[in-house]
């Protein structure tokens, strides 16, 4: 009943808003299931024109009354675009892939899923093969069957929120059909056909602007426009493949789980095949490389995946990807050009990294102009020269190589290249130091430490890097420019910067390239990584062979900064304690431990460390389960294990947060020994360590 004090007017609109009301749901419906016919089943029933016709209505309808508007109903494409993409932390990491290239390296990951699991030659192991499509990787998160975000991968640990974009291609559903899991985040691949891709390269030269590279950077750059409406003009594909957070799980199988995606109103990818050997998926590939050139999609590889859940949840993880699973990438393309000069970079650790110059050419797709010569004994082995036509390899993302010359077309004044042995930033000598045994290191080394503006720059370009702080908007030519100007010269002067500029009479808001609202957003960015993860900081840290795995090991070993820094300034005796607990860390070992010990052992590290820790807090990183009766815990295993292979019992326990090493101290909480145990478990006895056997270990982290 209407209310009294309604006017005439009101009552007659509040009953044509209600009839309305009942059309739009209809329309709605309608659209849907329509949608779900043409884009994910390939089977319209009908045309183009009476589809048109129902979003017309549809438009129509919502712009006389936009109460009807839902945004999570359907794509609205016309909101204002926002500033910038926010940042997403996805619950389950998206992790890469390992590569392989060769068929017995089928063979090799094969033996190696049997040998980590203990099952016998024979024993069955299925395990999928999946094309490996060629685009962006996204993450679509479901609560009770409603989209409610979507996000890139990012560094696997962090990616953008692309959820207003993702609204508008038309394959991923806004709500999912069936038993869908409360909780349920769907991961593929977002790509475009080669048939697109070319409408798109023709449209962009005839409105005069540049053309896009390939199929898998048109997307990437279509999904990240800043306006959704550039988005939804793109044409945009999804197929669905993995998952993250998934409560409950709808299958225990690999397989199971892409089938369940495909009932929930997801398209999978057709040529996924179910194998049981190394042979049948070498067969595999061979004929889906046999089909890439006809498939509409691009393609680099197939993706093989144990199909037993409870297997993948065993194997786990080595550093960034996954133990069960590799990509088995298709032969490199290759191409010939000119090679017009090599250039000498040099690196933050002082490298002379050569980089041929080369006439641009096309290869796999991708224009090249810079390709690797790796080293001064790779140009005198392959006798690369000035001049010469070379032959360039490119495959999948790998850096585009120089394999040769063709001596046939070499001009008749080309001389043979000699290496510089003087650093081309700061004049200083650039040499080659030897190891113990006097064997030379392939690499030659700039000796002016921070004195080279190279060095200091590119060690500022990794400090502020995605996988190391990750500071939004201070890219390249920012730390180049500020570097220049004496601005930036330690990490340090990166979070001193706004107060600098506060006092100064010369802003940054005023230097061409910059504005209010770009400094505002800079400082904002550096900001928010006063605070940031300690393996982060120590990858961040540039020391030499520390990459993000074992800046992993170290901070989840010492679990703090200050612990990783007093025990590394105590280490620079290699006969010391110290030196031995460096060693000890799964998979660091010697060459590590002298680096870590080294680099905190310089005076000026040292300075530049305290001036940085005035302004940044390295904090912990997340357990991996601190509830477990192990976690936080040294474990050593020793002798042999019965019920577990060594390899699987160090990830066990690395899943349930302890800390794995390979030798016994003091600092060792327990050790796991099983029979031929000989030194550790003596040495364990004499320290009073607690020693169990492996059916006790079992029993105590069931």
């Amino acid at each position: 009943m209407w209310h009294m004090s309604q006017s005439p007017d009101q009552i007659r609109r509040a009953a044509r808003l209600a009839e309305a009301s009942a059309e739009h749901a209809r329309l709605s419906a309608e659209i849907a299931e329509h949608d779900v016919r043409y884009h994910q089943q390939d089977a319209p029933t009908i045309t183009d024109a009476e589809y048109d016709a129902m979003r017309r209505r549809m438009d129509s309808l919502e712009a006389r009354f936009p109460e009807l508007v839902d945004l999570f109903a359907r794509p609205r494409v016309g909101a204002a675009p926002s500033e910038k993409f926010a940042k997403v932390k996805h619950v389950v990491p998206m992790l890469s892939l390992g590569n392989i290239f060769q068929p017995e390296e089928v063979e090799e990951f094969v033996a190696r899923v049997r040998k980590f699991l203990g099952l016998a030659e024979h024993a069955p192991l299925a395990i999928t093969a999946e094309p490996k499509i060629d685009g962006l990787s996204c993450s679509l998160r479901y609560v009770k069957g409603e989209l409610v975000q979507a996000a890139t991968r990012g560094d696997g640990f962090e990616g953008e929120d692309v959820t207003a974009n993702v609204r508008t291609i038309k394959e991923i559903p806004h709500k999912l059909r069936g038993n869908v899991p409360e909780i349920c985040e769907v991961r593929g691949e977002i790509y475009m056909t080669k048939g697109d891709f070319a409408a798109l390269n023709e449209r962009q030269m005839q409105q005069g602007k540049p053309a896009f590279a390939n199929p898998r950077n048109s997307a990437a750059g279509s999904l990240r426009q800043l306006d959704p409406n550039v988005t939804a003009q793109r044409p945009l594909h999804f197929f669905a493949y993995a998952w993250g957070e998934m409560n409950p799980m709808p299958s225990d199988k690999q397989h199971g789980m892409i089938e369940a995606f495909e009932t929930f109103g997801f398209k999978v990818n057709p040529l996924t095949k179910l194998c049981h050997s190394a042979d049948d998926l070498i067969a595999h590939w061979r004929a889906i490389e046999e089909q890439r050139a006809s498939l509409p999609y691009d393609i680099d590889g197939v993706v093989y995946k144990v199909d037993d859940l409870d297997y993948q949840r065993r194997l786990g993880f080595v550093s960034r990807a996954p133990r069960w699973a590799t990509a088995h990438k298709f032969a490199a393309e290759k191409a010939t050009t000119i090679l017009r000069d090599i250039e000498i970079q040099v690196g933050r650790t002082g490298a002379l990294t050569p980089v041929a110059k080369l006439e641009p050419v096309t290869v796999g797709g991708v224009v090249v102009s810079n390709a690797t010569l790796h080293n001064e004994d790779e140009i005198a082995r392959k006798d690369i020269r000035i001049g010469d036509t070379v032959i360039v390899q490119r495959a999948g993302d790998v850096i585009p190589q120089v394999l040769g010359h063709v001596p046939e077309k070499r001009p008749a004044d080309a001389k043979p290249y000699a290496f510089p042995h003087m650093c081309p930033a700061c004049g200083s000598a650039a040499v080659r130091e030897a190891d113990a045994k006097g064997e030379l290191d392939a690499v030659r080394r700039c000796t002016g430490g921070l004195v080279c503006p190279a060095q200091s720059i590119e060690r500022l370009k990794h400090f502020c890097s995605r996988n190391a702080l990750d500071i939004e908007g201070l890219g390249d030519r920012q730390i180049e420019l500020f570097h220049s100007e004496g601005l930036v010269m330690t990490p340090a002067d990166i979070f001193t910067l706004e107060e600098r500029d506060r006092r100064s009479l010369k802003k940054l808001k005023d230097r061409e390239g910059f504005g209010e609202t770009s400094v505002r957003n800079l400082f904002a960015a550096i900001n928010s990584r006063r605070n940031v993860a300690i393996n982060r900081f120590i990858f961040g840290l540039g020391i030499r062979h520390v990459g993000e795995t074992n800046a992993k090991r170290l901070a989840r070993h010492f679990c703090t900064f200050e612990a990783l820094r007093a025990t590394a300034q105590a280490a620079t005796d290699p006969t010391s304690e110290a030196r031995a607990e460096l060693n000890a860390i799964e998979g660091v070992g010697d060459v590590v431990a002298e680096a870590v010990a080294e680099f905190f052992a310089e005076k000026h590290n040292e300075d530049q460390l305290d001036a940085l820790l005035k302004e940044v807090t390295p904090e912990p990183m997340e357990a991996v389960q601190t509830s477990s009766p192990v976690a936080g815990k040294t474990i050593v295993f020793t002798g042999s294990l019965e019920k577990m292979t060594r390899e699987e019992a160090k990830a066990q326990a690395e899943r349930l947060g302890a800390k794995v090493s390979g030798s016994v101290s003091k600092k060792t909480d327990l050790v796991v020994a099983g029979p031929g145990a000989g030194s550790k478990l003596d040495k364990a006895t004499e320290l009073g360590i607690e020693v169990i056997t492996e059916d006790d270990w079992l029993a105590r982290v069931s």
